[in-house]
């Protein structure tokens, strides 16, 4: 066993891995009792979103991922702040 085929195990390890944690903040998205509980879970969907585009482009070779997955890092980061300030003001702009 070489360490490209040891490499290839470990990405789809981790991208299993990452999936099952996506299954589960789904689980809270859905099921969570408050709203934070689902702001909480929509920012870890983001984040594992980003981690799974980057095993994908390091498993591809592709800077397309990488860059995806610094869209969804910042688009994810300013949902999050937005949705914040909306639960503890009512509003988001003032």
């Amino acid at each position: 066993m070489n360490a490209a085929d040891v490499l290839s195990a470990a990405m789809t390890i981790s991208q299993l891995m990452l999936a099952a944690a996506m299954m589960c903040a789904l689980l809270r998205l859905v099921l969570g009792p408050r709203a934070q509980d689902r702001v909480l879970a929509l920012d870890t969907l983001y984040v594992l979103a980003m981690l799974v585009m980057l095993t994908f482009g390091m498993r591809e070779g592709s800077t397309h991922y990488f860059e995806t997955a610094l869209v969804i890092a910042l688009l994810g980061f300013v949902a999050t702040a937005a949705l914040a300030k909306f639960l503890m003001r009512g509003t988001v702009i003032e």
